[in-house]
């Protein structure tokens, strides 16, 4: 029987993953950013670059919330080829 997808076809769920690790990606850049001057003895930088650091946190909960889609749609796709 052939597939009805196709293999390089985006599931449900992917368009979130994607945005999260791009969301997270920056959160991880700002907070190398923040934590350097702590380092190296330099002045800090403003408090609102601390906030950008939870970006890393926004961008695991909305991967995270794809993969749970992705896992569910596929949960989904079973059931229905069992009845």
């Amino acid at each position: 029987m052939r597939e009805k997808t196709q293999a390089n076809s985006a599931g449900p769920g992917d368009g979130l993953i994607r945005a999260g690790a791009v969301v997270f990606f920056i959160g991880a850049v700002a907070t190398l950013v923040t934590v350097a001057p702590l380092f190296l003895g330099a002045k800090p930088f403003p408090t609102y670059m601390f906030g950008l650091s939870m970006l890393m946190a926004v961008g695991f909960l909305v991967a995270g919330a794809g993969v749970l889609r992705s896992v569910a749609a596929g949960r989904r796709q079973a059931r229905d080829a069992t009845r």
